[in-house]
């Protein structure tokens, strides 16, 4: 362990120790791969190298590495280098349901009583599910789905919380070669009814309501009006959480849970093709339709397989918790950790309520081994004078993961200081569209400030520039350009596939453009500065918002921060800052003062603000990513009506500010044009 330097980017942080290499999950696949395959490797590069150059090679090692079962073999690996249109595996069938089931038994514990999942909630002390009753239940409501008529392909929706039954209704879906799809229910009717309806679920199992807050939302009028709009619907179960008395709706057959989990049966398995669907998750829908995504079961158990084990580090013994909300892609990723026996740990409730020390609370009550959660999560834990260490045991705890944005340097700092100095800290980045991470950690590797290990195995990952090419040490396009297992069969709905073509191909033919900005470092890692739509080019000097933020939330007195670049034809473009403030605090002359300082010094006068002002909020989608886009716009002239959806915003009740705003800034703007 070295000790940190001054808060810059690239300092090291972290070194592993031999017997933590060793003992890693990757280097034991490395040991294999030279006993199996006769292939050696000096370091990561090499096997990463090897990894996105022998696709068919490296990715059947993954497949034969970890037994993954199929009913009938596949004919080849990969038919052919192309993107959109790869074809993995085929003539395979496994189902995911399958790979989480053959590995329940796997650990030094007692085999099927062991703990498949933890969890708890603001109103759920500690309690367990182990495999065998996950199995039971599983099998149980699968059962009932049968004889409700679920069929291979059918669409099953859940209107679910962070909760066991949420894992078990997507596992029994999964089971039948149905569809599952999942929206949480803290999100806006329209949002949850703009999902649903473009995929016209048979049957949806939703809660009567949630706990968040230390407050009881009532969710029963919402769920009967899904019904109501949802005309595919034939079925409805209801998972008590709140006790709701409200009458079940009318139209479709109700079934209570404690029902469909009433049946002694074995759980039957149906084989599918390796790109069946497994799920359909959505984009963020900060605008227009969100996109609704469709993943396969082969594809979804390699990738997941490959990232939870290699650079996430679980295996069978291990406990992992990611906060995480159901209707985030991470919910996915959390629930792929029983895909290698591990245990997972679930939390339902606010992760500041009562205190911002509740997860690390829970961490050290559920054993947890590997704990990850946004970004967001760790800065506001500092913000908050949080020391970890000192109200919890996290002496079990071996890695710390983070993503949703990136990780500033001080929060590196903060953990390395009040978390554990021998920790191993992987932020890493991806996305919803391919259910996975471009760039992420690894236990090989030592960990440096501001900056993710590693590309991914098997991700071709590359900065490139506007014509293009890759660049080494310099910010570009995040790109891959080769095809991954896991990357979406399709759109629901999009017969012609021109709007996948237009999400992600459109910039680079051939070539995914994932719309972040990226700095591939020469020692091989990799630094993410933002959204490169949302990119601040000032004179001429490109810079991800990150950068910005950074600087700017290091003030105490500064809670939040979001920045625009607006840029109008044929004149100098205009940025205004907008900063959250600590409650009690104004905005004055001193501060704004400071502000434009630290921005000077730190990254340059260019980057200075037109304007600084105060806010109430910054608006922020479901996922924590803040809107600077639909802000953006907003200010260039769009029409209020067509910014953002606010069902699919975590804030919306702060758009109302920026409307009055862009209202006033647009009519100075005008009357300056008009005196020009």
């Amino acid at each position: 362990m070295s000790t940190p330097a001054p808060l810059t980017e690239g300092n090291l942080m972290w070194t592993p120790s031999a017997a933590f290499r060793d003992s890693s999950q990757i280097a034991a696949f490395m040991r294999w791969l030279r006993a199996e395959r006769s292939l050696a490797f000096d370091d990561y590069d090499s096997l990463w190298q090897w990894s996105v150059t022998e696709l068919e090679a490296f990715w059947d090692a993954v497949r034969a590495y970890f037994d993954v079962h199929f009913d009938t073999p596949a004919t080849q690996v990969l038919d052919r280098h192309t993107m959109p249109g790869a074809r993995w595996f085929e003539g395979a069938t496994l189902n995911y349901v399958q790979q989480v089931f053959r590995h329940a038994g796997t650990s030094t514990g007692t085999a099927r009583q062991r703990a498949a999942i933890r969890y708890a909630g603001e109103a759920q002390l500690l309690a367990e599910v182990s495999w065998d009753t996950l199995e039971a239940q599983v099998a149980s409501l699968a059962h009932a789905l049968r004889q409700m008529g679920v069929q291979r392909g059918d669409r099953v929706a859940g209107y679910l919380p962070n909760i066991p039954a949420t894992i078990v209704a997507f596992l029994a879906t999964a089971s039948l070669g149905a569809v599952w799809s999942g929206c949480a229910p803290d999100m806006g009717q329209v949002a949850v009814i703009d999902r649903f309806r473009q995929i016209e679920p048979k049957v949806l199992i939703a809660v009567d309501g949630y706990r968040y807050g230390g407050k009881v939302y009532d969710r029963a009028p919402v769920v009967a009006d899904l019904v109501a709009t949802l005309s595919s619907l034939t079925d409805l179960v209801l998972v008590p959480q709140v006790g709701s008395n409200a009458a079940p709706p009318a139209g479709v057959r109700t079934h209570a849970w404690q029902e469909v989990l009433a049946h002694d049966v074995p759980l039957a398995i149906e084989p599918v093709p390796f790109d069946h669907p497994l799920w359909i998750v959505y984009s963020s829908g900060t605008t227009g339709m969100p996109k609704p995504i469709v993943h396969g079961h082969g594809g979804i158990v390699i990738e997941q397989l490959k990232l939870m084990a290699f650079h996430n580090n679980l295996g069978p013994d291990d406990v992992f918790h990611w906060y995480s909300s159901s209707g985030w892609i991470m919910w996915n990723a959390q629930v792929a950790g029983l895909l290698l026996g591990t245990t997972i740990a679930l939390y339902d409730g606010n992760p500041a309520y009562p205190d911002a020390g509740v997860l690390w609370r829970f961490v050290d009550d559920a054993g947890v081994t590997m704990f990850g959660a946004g970004a967001a999560f760790f800065t506001n834990c500092m913000k908050a004078g949080i020391e970890p260490a000192r109200i919890a045991d996290v002496s079990r705890l071996r890695g710390l993961g983070s993503t949703g944005s990136p990780l500033p340097v001080e929060a590196y700092d903060w953990i390395y200081r009040h978390v554990r100095e021998d920790i191993w800290l992987v932020p890493m980045s991806g996305g919803t569209d391919f259910a996975g991470s471009f760039v992420a950690g690894c236990p090989l590797l030592p960990v440096y400030s501001g900056e993710m290990q590693c590309r991914c195995l098997g991700a071709r990952v590359e900065a490139f520039d506007d014509h293009g090419q890759p660049l080494l040490d310099a910010v570009g396009e995040l790109v891959c350009t080769e095809p991954m297992p896991s990357m979406p069969l399709y759109l629901w709905g999009d017969t012609d596939g021109k709007r996948y073509r237009d999400s992600y191909f459109d910039t680079y033919p051939g070539v995914w453009r994932h719309g972040d900005w990226i700095k591939i470092t020469r020692r091989g890692g990799a630094v993410i500065y933002g959204r490169s739509d949302a990119t601040i080019n000032r004179h001429g000097i490109r810079m991800g918002t990150s950068e910005l933020y950074r600087v700017v939330e290091d003030l105490p007195e500064v809670l939040d921060s979001m920045v625009v670049d607006l840029e109008y034809l044929g004149r100098e473009s205009y940025m205004p800052l907008f900063v959250v403030l600590r409650e009690g605090l104004v905005l004055d002359d001193a501060l704004r003062d400071t502000l434009r300082a630290r921005i000077r010094d730190a990254l340059s006068s260019r980057h200075v603000p037109n304007e600084i002002v105060q806010v109430p909020g910054v608006p922020r989608t479901l996922s924590g990513k803040k809107m600077e886009v639909p802000i953006k716009k907003l200010l260039l002239g769009h029409a209020p009506q067509g910014i953002a959806n606010r069902d699919a915003m975590a804030n919306p009740d702060t758009l109302d500010w920026y409307f009055d705003y862009a209202a006033r800034f647009l009519a100075a703007r005008q009357a300056e044009s008009a005196t020009a």
